[in-house]
């Protein structure tokens, strides 16, 4: 079941070759593909890049993973936050390109009177025109599966997977997470007779897991691939919030560890840095499902060679979407010390995660140091499975071919033309203080602030070793880092250019605006026509831009669920959430749109000559 999607994608014709030389990797049979991506997993949530203090988080699977691998020191996600990054992930787009820049898709949010600018209208879903990793893989030969979240609007069967399954596992809600624990007998999350790590006096021979049906899934989806080779994006819930655990067990040995009553007593966990048992619990279990599914590729026999298990002839990604987050209400959750802040902010607290690869060609215990994005796995999986698209999709890549570092041809990662990487960058317009676009090259990193419409510059190294993890020493207004401030605003710039991102615009209900906002009058509509209008008043400034956002019907909204179940298809070709430019009249005086038969609701966006940023009300499509 899928979704009508066009196919200049799908239809190769001519293709691309992503290199011209070729690294030393085995290419018969084509290797399998895993992505496995853990949400909210911080860069010091687990035991591979301890710097000061050490994580106290138990993640022996990870180490080994690591040790078998390419440990990234420098990994970064494509945005600071869930959805612009799974959908960065699997079109190999840079979410600011995509316009997909934060999680609030086809959400309206008005600024307050503190702040002067407003954050863009996102639309849902993710654009179904895109090429996506998995649209690729499928037709390069692949086999392609979800198991887990996957958050950028419909279901992973719209975006080209074949097998999906978005079950949460048992990170769901419980009444009183300081009892609500599975047994063995539990009807949904049974726990395992076999036992696993951690052991402890109490537990010498390892404890029991629930039932995870997020790697449950993962693994009968590998089994039922057979000679087929296989693509499979394994997205975690967890360590999202709410910060619990079905494994008593689990949780009892990290009260211990951590000097605290079992049972924990109800209410927020306060105590500062790292720790929550509830949160530890949480990493060890996704440290669980990771070994679950290497321990099933080395027992596995790859059918397509019989000399080989499928660990052989697999490459494994393993990844967080965002940093960690720090802090929700009075919980806290973890603490991602010593970078700056966490989830929803660009500082490297919100963007610096975990990254290992390991597989077939890799050198075992090898690190990179060097800047990697996760928009690099798109062409790097290209590469390793000898997989091709045409040569305009290619071109729409934002990330490097770093198959050249994995298998220790080079240590640089270089572009097409054998230019060296020299920068990353992300665009985040939205909250508050958070509102910002970055820039990371050498030894610095720059932002530009959207609310005060200035920059921060902050040396994170000096001369390649460690200045300033913590961001604390702002060099922007010191006249010796002028030219620096100068060169990344000049780089940032050309980056927000190039990818046609959208900025914040001016926020009309700003206390201290300096100029006149656009005066809208009445939103009306025609339904024998299906034609929406909406007047403007003369006395203020012109329309510059119009578009008409497709609504829900208000009524559904209130009782619908928030997630579509997966085996629902969607093929209408236009879908609440979405928007479409409007017609501005010669005069300005109004500004039109024909509503789709399929949208039951509607409102304009308006964008004015001196850049507010306005809607009109909600009007029904009846």
């Amino acid at each position: 079941m899928f979704v009508q999607r066009t196919s200049h994608f799908l239809m190769f014709g001519l293709v691309v070759s992503l290199m011209a030389t070729q690294p030393a990797f085995a290419k018969e049979p084509p290797p399998n593909i895993i992505i496995f991506y853990v949400d909210d997993l911080g860069w010091q949530d687990v035991q591979l890049n301890d710097v000061d203090d050490p994580c106290p988080y138990e993640t022996p699977n990870i180490v080994k993973l690591a040790k078998a691998g390419m440990n990234f020191t420098e990994g970064y996600s494509p945005a600071p936050s869930c959805s612009p990054s799974r959908a960065g992930i699997i079109t190999g787009q840079h979410p600011a390109k995509i316009r997909l820049t934060h999680v609030d898709l086809g959400v309206i949010r008005k600024g307050s009177k503190t702040d002067r600018v407003v954050a863009p209208y996102l639309e849902k879903p993710l654009d179904r025109d895109l090429l996506t990793l998995a649209d690729a893989m499928k037709a390069n030969g692949y086999r392609t599966g979800h198991s887990g979240k996957w958050h950028v609007g419909l279901t992973a069967a719209s975006y080209g997977f074949d097998t999906v399954n978005q079950d949460r596992g048992p990170h769901r809600s419980v009444p009183d997470r300081t009892k609500d624990f599975a047994t063995s007998d539990d009807p949904k999350f049974p726990l395992s007779k076999e036992k696993y790590p951690p052991v402890s006096k109490k537990k010498p021979e390892g404890i029991s897991y629930p039932y995870d049906e997020v790697t449950g899934s993962a693994i009968e989806f590998m089994a039922q691939s057979n000679d087929e080779p296989f693509f499979l994006n394994l997205c975690h819930w967890m360590v999202h919030w709410p910060v619990m655990t079905r494994n008593g067990e689990l949780l009892e040995y990290y009260c211990d560890k951590m000097g605290q009553p079992f049972p924990p007593k109800r209410g927020a966990m306060t105590l500062p840095g790292q720790q929550n048992p509830y949160f530890a619990s949480m990493v060890t279990s996704v440290d669980w499902s990771l070994g679950r599914i290497v321990d099933f590729l080395q027992k596995t026999d790859d059918p397509r060679s019989p000399d080989k298990k499928l660990i052989d002839t697999t490459y494994i990604f393993f990844t967080s979407d965002n940093g960690g987050a720090e802090k929700k209400g009075k919980e806290v959750i973890s603490d991602n010390a010593p970078l700056k802040y966490g989830k929803t902010h660009a500082e490297e607290g919100g963007v610096r995660v975990p990254m290992v690869i390991a597989g077939p060609g890799i050198e075992p215990g090898s690190r990179f140091d060097g800047l990697v994005n996760q928009l690099d796995f798109f062409p790097t999986i290209l590469e390793l499975t000898d997989s091709e698209i045409s040569p305009d999709d290619f071109a729409e890549l934002s990330g490097l071919d770093i198959s050249a570092v994995l298998s220790g041809a080079s240590r640089q990662i270089v572009d097409a033309n054998g230019k060296e990487r020299d920068h990353l960058f992300w665009h985040y317009p939205h909250g508050g203080d958070s509102m910002k676009s970055a820039i990371r090259s050498g030894d610095f990193k720059l932002y530009k602030r959207y609310q005060t419409d200035d920059y921060e510059l902050y040396r994170l190294y000096k001369d390649g070793k460690r200045n300033d993890y913590e961001e604390a020493n702002d060099l922007a207004q010191n006249p010796e880092f002028a030219s620096v401030v100068e060169r990344l605003g000049k780089m940032l710039e050309a980056e927000l250019v190039a990818n046609d991102a959208e900025l914040p615009y001016l926020n009309p209900n700003y206390a201290d605006k300096k100029t006149p906002v656009a005066d809208l009058g009445k939103a009306t509509y025609e339904s024998a026509a299906r034609e929406a209008r909406l007047s403007i008043k003369p006395n203020g400034p012109a329309v510059k831009e119009a578009y008409v956002i497709y609504c829900e019907d208000p009524e559904v909204t209130k009782t619908k669920t928030r997630r579509p179940p997966a085996d629902i298809p969607e093929t209408r070709p236009v879908l609440p959430g979405m928007k479409a430019p409007a017609t501005i009249s010669t005069d300005g005086s109004t500004v039109n749109a024909t509503i789709p038969k399929e949208i039951a609701a509607w409102r304009f966006q308006i964008i004015d000559q001196n850049g507010y940023l306005q809607y009109s009300d909600v009007v029904m499509a009846n």
